[in-house]
């Protein structure tokens, strides 16, 4: 499937960004665990489900490389991002070192952060920005 080249619209990239940032809350940091400055979401949550829990969890990450690409995001970073992604599921599927490597890897929220540093670099610093934070 090939996504048309459209013109930079700095209001759509902004929203893409802040919807990345939203899902990567949600797949890395969701969650603090009580009596610790631990965060972990989703993507540690199914990653317990050997081999099935972090496939699944790939479907949200490459989602936010598709919404990097509409952006405009160069290849190069593009592949960053699949970088990412795809030593998270690789080490995801090694049980017990896979979980800890999840909890502090947080790929989603990495590529999060390069689709917002893209955003803000092609368009400036929106001054009302949700920023992900680990």
């Amino acid at each position: 499937m090939s996504v048309a080249k459209r013109p930079p619209d700095a209001a759509a990239d902004r929203r893409a960004a802040d919807r990345a940032e939203a899902l990567a809350r949600r797949m890395d940091s969701a969650i603090r665990v009580p009596l610790t400055p631990i965060r972990l979401g989703w993507d540690s949550i199914l990653g317990l489900v050997p081999g099935v829990g972090d496939t699944l969890a790939l479907v949200p990450g490459a989602y936010i490389i598709f919404l990097a690409h509409r952006t405009g995001v160069p290849k190069f970073t593009l592949g960053r991002m699949a970088v990412n992604s795809g030593l998270d599921w690789l080490i995801g599927l090694v049980p017990v070192l896979g979980d800890i490597f999840d909890i502090g890897f947080k790929a989603n929220i990495r590529n999060a952060a390069l689709l917002r540093e893209h955003v803000d670099a092609r368009h400036g610093t929106a001054t009302t920005a949700h920023h992900v934070t680990a």
